[in-house]
């Protein structure tokens, strides 16, 4: 696929199975407008069915990750259709137009995001905020650069995560540290986002693309389709008993057990060599 660019950012999709999304807008720290989600949303659609992608990491360009959503111009006639895909037409200011634009956009990415199967890192190189927070949640690693600080803020406003980030912020770290971040409008550093379990690694900030990079390299190596069903099963099993997760999972063992990377996976085992997965 090579290099393409849309709306806030570019998509690098390397021969190793490695897509890098760059947010290229480090004069405004990055942030996400309408038109920028909607062009997310359609390259994940993509990528999801791209066997040319096995994994995707997200970084931004400057001293921010994503600083979250452009306030003040959201009802822009260019956020709407700046985008690459079709353009629409946006609805009039008001409690509809907001509550359309959550649940079909904002909303949307990060629900897009959720059900991608493939594995998904955040390389947060900077500022996290808001939409720029509730997107490296969403996502299944979080490398951080020393330095970086994130949280959603919004409250600090009068506004709300209205992206759906509380809810992800609560699986994450339950509802009373949850509710220290939201509530107080808490941006804080990486080192107390790894301590919270947000955040899996620390890195220096000239190394995190390459951590990154090599991190995603390794689970591109991986057999594909156990890392999507046993992805897909952890996710679930937060919401399921015990006997729903074990029905589950013997579900998905059911494909994976008996599909040609098992048996590469058992050879190679035997072999004492690196399994060469499809």
């Amino acid at each position: 696929m090579g290099q393409k660019t849309y709306s806030g950012f570019r998509l690098e999709v390397g021969d190793g199975g490695v897509a890098l999304v760059r947010f290229d807008r480090p004069d405004r720290l990055n942030i996400l407008d309408i038109s920028a989600k909607r062009d997310l949303i359609e390259v994940l659609t993509q990528l999801q069915y791209s066997d040319a992608c096995r994994v995707v990491v997200f970084i931004g360009e400057g001293r921010a990750f994503c600083a979250g959503d452009d306030v003040k111009g959201a009802f822009a006639e260019e956020q709407w259709e700046g985008a690459r895909s079709q353009p629409v037409r946006k609805g009039r200011k008001g409690p509809i137009a907001t509550y359309s634009s959550l649940r079909t956009i904002s909303q949307q990415l990060n629900r897009t995001l959720l059900g991608f199967d493939k594995i998904t890192i955040a390389a947060i190189n900077g500022a996290a905020v808001q939409s720029g927070f509730s997107l490296a949640l969403a996502c299944d690693f979080r490398l951080a650069a020393e330095g970086a600080k994130m949280g959603s803020g919004t409250v600090r406003m009068g506004y709300l995560p209205d992206e759906g980030g509380h809810h992800l912020l609560v699986r994450l770290i339950g509802i009373a540290r949850a509710k220290d971040l939201l509530l107080r409008g808490r941006l804080i550093a990486a080192e107390e986002a790894a301590a919270l379990g947000l955040v899996t690694e620390i890195v220096a900030p000239d190394a995190l693309e390459d951590r990154a990079k090599a991190l995603a390299a390794e689970f591109a190596r991986g057999p594909q389709v156990a890392l999507r069903l046993l992805k897909n099963a952890i996710d679930s099993a937060a919401d399921l008993s015990f006997e729903q997760a074990g029905m589950d999972i013997a579900a998905r063992a059911a494909i994976s057990d008996h599909h040609p990377d098992a048996e590469e996976g058992w050879r190679a085992f035997r072999d004492k060599r690196r399994p060469d997965f499809e």
